[in-house]
């Protein structure tokens, strides 16, 4: 028996390597937005399970895969405008989204490896907006639940061949 050849991939992944944006667009033009002040970042994609099992299993259970449902837990440092203490126009639109009904309620996301990766992904999803608390000498963070509904897209990452795209909220800055 041989010895396996080692992976060459031996560099851990960073969990900050994701990018989360936001489509701001109108009339069906996209609009891509960066969300910013993520702290942390978790994607997921649960399946639904049946049992498919038939007397030729010989007691063993079998399983099929009927549904997928997907979803985003991200924790954000909420901010705000030096000057004006205007909350930023991104946060807002989910803020605004978690407390609406019916297609006020839906917000088209993205995200993306920010190195390049083929790992990015969009979707439209409805808005949970938690705000942590705290005392008072606590930061203002707020945990936000992107639950998908209808399919997540597997797209071309936008920071494929080099540096992620500048949105308007980083030129607005510079």
């Amino acid at each position: 028996m041989s010895t396996p050849t080692p992976p060459a991939e031996t560099i851990t992944a960073l969990a900050r390597r994701y990018r989360l944006e936001l489509d701001m667009g109108k009339d069906n033009t996209a609009e891509w937005v960066l969300v910013p002040g993520v702290t942390e970042f978790t994607p997921k994609i649960e399946p639904t399970q049946q049992d498919v099992t038939t007397y030729d299993a010989e007691g063993w259970v079998e399983q099929t895969v009927t549904m997928l449902a997907w979803s985003i837990e991200v924790t954000i440092a909420h901010r705000a405008h030096p000057t004006t203490g205007a909350f930023n126009a991104a946060q807002e639109a989910l803020r605004k989204a978690s407390m609406a009904f019916g297609a006020k309620s839906y917000v088209r996301v993205r995200y993306y490896d920010r190195n390049g990766a083929a790992d990015a992904y969009a979707g439209t999803a409805l808005v949970t907006w938690e705000p942590a608390g705290g005392g008072p000498d606590a930061v203002d963070t707020v945990k936000i639940t992107l639950t998908g509904s209808g399919p997540l897209a597997e797209i071309t990452n936008p920071a494929a061949g080099g540096q992620p795209p500048v949105s308007k909220a980083l030129k607005a800055v510079a």
